[in-house]
């Protein structure tokens, strides 16, 4: 295991394309024993609290387990990145990102194993959306919630981008990192969009790819330099 002083956080949604304020390291790698869904409502940056978006959540898969999921079957890694956070900015990055989980995330800990297999594993904190949160929905039919996905924006943008930036942030990742669940749920709004041009409906066999930047473009970016110039971290 790394050195345990240091502060690492892991990122498996919207920190994989957007990285947290005082980084100086960013490791891409995966945890077990969880499941990733879109099951978590977004009041804040997805979506309103009067429509509520939707944004991804890790389940213990021990739970996971026995509900009734659509997508019958998850991989047993949630690919993501970990980040390390400058030793003498840790309290202040911990607070700002402790005061943006507000919307249904708790602190949690687990062990986070490098893609680079000569790297040692690495402990480090990942914010969740438990199923007793009240932004918890639960299973959702994957039609309907490809067509929620497709009606909900908020101050933070559409929750396509959302969706779209986390498709291809995981498939950039490395070979094994795309997921299933994302991927279905991507092709499924991509063919609402294409029947709300005035097309047929159904999951046509098109390219429908969304002009959004590289992971390595938008992760080339410097670190924020403060967490006052960090304009956004969603919680995942």
């Amino acid at each position: 295991m790394a050195d345990e002083k240091e502060f690492w956080i892991f990122g498996y949604g919207s920190l994989i394309w957007k990285p947290p304020p005082h980084f100086d390291r960013r490791i891409p790698g995966y945890i077990t024993g969880y499941v990733r869904r879109f099951w978590q409502a977004s009041q804040d940056h997805r979506g309103t609290p009067e429509a509520p978006g939707r944004v991804v959540t890790l389940i213990e898969r021990s739970f996971w387990k026995d509900l009734t999921d659509h997508h019958a079957t998850a991989p047993d890694k949630v690919w993501g990145v970990a980040y390390r956070i400058e030793a003498t900015k840790v309290d202040e990055v911990r607070s700002y990102l402790d005061l943006r989980e507000i919307n249904g995330y708790t602190i949690h800990h687990t062990a986070f194993h490098p893609a680079d297999p000569t790297f040692k594993d690495i402990r480090t904190l990942v914010y969740i959306g438990t199923p007793d949160n009240p932004q918890f929905m639960g299973p959702q039919e994957p039609q309907g919630l490809a067509e929620h996905i497709f009606r909900s924006r908020g101050p933070s943008g559409e929750n396509t981008e959302y969706l779209f930036m986390m498709e291809r942030g995981l498939e950039e990742l490395c070979p094994e990192s795309g997921d299933e669940h994302v991927r279905d749920l991507a092709a499924r709004v991509r063919a609402i969009e294409y029947s709300a041009r005035g097309h047929p409906p159904g999951l046509q066999a098109i390219d429908l790819t969304v002009e959004t930047p590289s992971l390595a473009q938008v992760t080339s970016v410097r670190s924020a330099e403060s967490t006052d110039e960090q304009e956004e971290v969603e919680k995942e």
